[in-house]
């Protein structure tokens, strides 16, 4: 499958919602059928740990492996159906300026910041934190045992031709952004990464934006 760059036809003034996300913060929101969300980087390079679930049975939810294997690539872009455990079409990219997100990376954690960085970087927040406070905030009985392996929106993490990966600098820019369509009612949760060791984003993480249409 070839993905590739398309820039959005959508304007901000007839957005039905837009919300600022500040680093190191939680978001979580109901997307309904039919409607358009956007992710805007707004300084560049930053890193958005994102996951979908079906709204009317969260345990259907977004699924790294199904949505590499049913489209032969590992890069999420224009064009990429964001499948779910079932195997079902959670959303579709349809609209993308930046053209490489991450679906291996996962989230940073206690335990990744520990063995990537240094020992006392262990208490330091992660994304993995962001993801459970903002889970048990929402309630619905959802907590640690939904969060699942996630995409990392406008983050670089390349794959070589032996299969190794490793993460590199972003190919990002200020006001870059992904924008997708739901196939079904869907609840997407943001973790937007406090990282402070990553010199990809000059150790300086940046809010982003969050925007929503109700297109007919």
């Amino acid at each position: 499958m070839n993905l590739e760059l398309k820039k959005s036809l959508l304007t901000p003034e007839n957005a039905l919602s837009t919300e600022k996300v500040e680093a190191g913060c939680g978001w979580m929101y109901p997307v309904n059928k039919g409607q358009i969300i956007r992710i805007t980087d707004l300084h560049g390079n930053q890193a958005v740990d994102t996951l979908f679930f079906n709204a009317n049975r969260t345990e259907e939810r977004y699924h790294a492996g199904n949505t590499m294997r049913e489209q032969g690539n590992v890069y999420i872009s224009t064009g990429t159906e964001i499948r779910s455990n079932d195997n079902n079409v959670l959303l579709t990219v349809v609209a993308d300026t930046c053209g490489r997100h991450d679906t291996l990376g996962s989230a940073c954690s206690c335990e990744s910041n520990t063995v990537r960085y240094a020992l006392d970087k262990r208490y330091m927040h992660s994304c993995r934190d962001i993801f459970l406070k903002t889970l048990l905030d929402w309630g619905q009985g959802m907590d640690k045992k939904d969060q699942v392996c996630n995409i990392n929106f406008f983050m670089n993490v390349p794959v070589n031709p032996e299969g190794g990966s490793n993460f590199a600098d972003g190919l990002s820019e200020p006001f870059k952004y992904v924008e997708m369509r739901a196939e079904m009612d869907v609840i997407v949760l943001v973790a937007n990464c406090p990282q402070l060791n990553n010199p990809c984003n000059a150790y300086n993480p940046t809010p982003v934006e969050m925007t929503i249409w109700d297109v007919e």
